[in-house]
């Protein structure tokens, strides 16, 4: 009764139209009144609770950091070195695109911030060369989600703050699956072009990749940074944001001299309302946490799992199917905070490691950000690239499918995913 009035309010709130933060709150309301636990004062100090969390001030810097790489001219000197090491190849801008993804993974964290600037900087160069355009953007969507997985991503953080899990392991355990979901790429792309007609620009000159490495190297230096300090304990991920932050505005305004003040206050006036936006979410999410644990809503879950729980590889399927269904109609951060507290006494009653279980679902949720009907990236790429979002669901189409692939053997096979996780651990 309790789970079903939980779920009830939620849903219902959601499907109204009541932002999600609300809708939470809402719901911990409902079980408060259900309980005879109502408090307001409870209830206001449970949200100032949920946001205090040292972790969490890593947010608003590496949101600064994505911030500033994009407009100071990071992202495009990454674009010029890919291009010229792959651009000549067959179908090159697409690989340019791939290996830009990745990278780009690696210094902002932000998905629909990578997406984005993927769009804005390639797709033009795709539409000349006469690429085939729903697969142009589908891959450039795909290369987006890329974001989440590899270091420093937000939502590693967010999942590690709902779920108690280690955000350190979960940065160094987000290398190896984020660079498989970027060769997956590109064995799909091969795929895909092998038999289109496509302009290749000429092979660039050694010179030119020399020029193109020495502009490239301040922005491909940051991911040594983070991941190498990180694996060798010179700072935490809180502290590699500000690490991350500093560097990005160093390189930015006394290096490539691209960052004005004017520029600079815009970047600090969008990380702080997205800043704003994903605490209060965060906030009233531990709120309904912390009700779930009082309402014993996850013993209740465990109970309907059960018959899976001697079965780890089956029960991580039904979540994994659970949550992907979920990613499809709501956004990653929210399904995070709404499942992840429900669904750890589970996981850890199964003899799961939170690390890979946390890696699994952020990788889920990530595809959920390209998938209809909501699919929050797939939408951000049809605004900058000007396209229909139909057109955009076919071209996406197959890289979804590999996508949901890849995550079907690392169900099969959980060592892809711990084994290099505890190398890098060290």
């Amino acid at each position: 009764m309790t789970l079903f009035l939980f779920l009830f309010v939620l849903i219902g709130a959601i499907l109204l139209g009541v932002p999600v933060a609300f809708a939470l709150l809402l719901s911990a309301i409902a079980l408060m009144v259900h309980m005879d636990l109502f408090s307001s004062d409870i209830l206001a100090q449970s949200l100032v609770n949920g946001v205090d969390n040292f972790a969490l001030i890593a947010i608003p810097f590496f949101l600064v950091a994505g911030e500033t790489m994009s407009v100071g001219g990071l992202s495009r000197r990454i674009v010029r070195l890919a291009m010229s090491l792959v651009g000549h190849r067959k179908g090159g801008l697409g690989y340019v695109a791939i290996i830009t993804a990745v990278v780009l993974a690696g210094l902002s964290g932000s998905a629909v911030a990578d997406a984005a600037a993927l769009v804005a900087i390639l797709l033009p160069m795709m539409r000349n060369a006469h690429y085939p355009e729903k697969y142009s953007v589908g891959l450039l969507a795909s290369g987006g989600i890329i974001a989440p997985v590899i270091p420093p991503s937000l939502p590693l953080i967010i999942i590690g703050v709902a779920g108690n899990i280690s955000i350190s392991k979960l940065f160094l355990g987000g290398i190896a699956p984020g660079l498989m979901m970027g060769a997956a790429l590109v064995a799909t792309w091969w795929f895909i072009v092998r038999g289109e007609a496509i302009e290749t620009p000429q092979k660039a000159s050694a010179e030119d990749r020399l020029v193109a490495l020495r502009e490239g190297a301040w922005a491909l230096l940051l991911p040594v940074i983070i991941i190498g300090g990180i694996k060798t304990g010179i700072f935490t991920p809180t502290e590699a944001a500000v690490v991350a932050a500093v560097y990005a505005i160093a390189v930015s305004a006394l290096i490539y001299r691209e960052l004005s003040l004017p520029a600079f206050y815009k970047i600090l006036l969008r990380s702080a309302r997205a800043t704003a936006m994903v605490m209060f979410l965060v906030g009233c999410a531990m709120v309904a946490s912390w009700l779930i644990t009082v309402a014993q809503l996850p013993q209740q879950v465990a109970s309907l799992l059960e018959p899976l729980i001697d079965s780890p590889r089956l029960l991580m399927l039904a979540i994994m199917v659970l949550v992907l269904l979920v990613g499809m109609v709501m956004d990653l951060t929210p399904t995070i905070l709404i499942l992840v507290p429900l669904l750890m006494p589970v996981i850890k009653l199964a003899g799961i490691d939170p690390v890979y279980f946390g890696l699994m679902f952020v990788i889920n949720t990530s595809i959920g950000l390209i998938t209809p009907p909501v699919g929050t990236v797939l939408n951000v790429v049809c605004g900058v690239g000007k396209v229909r979002f139909e057109m955009a669901i076919r071209g996406v189409a197959p890289f979804i499918a590999v996508y949901i692939a890849l995550l079907a053997l690392f169900i099969l096979f959980p060592d892809l995913i711990i084994v290099p996780m505890r190398w890098f651990a060290g």
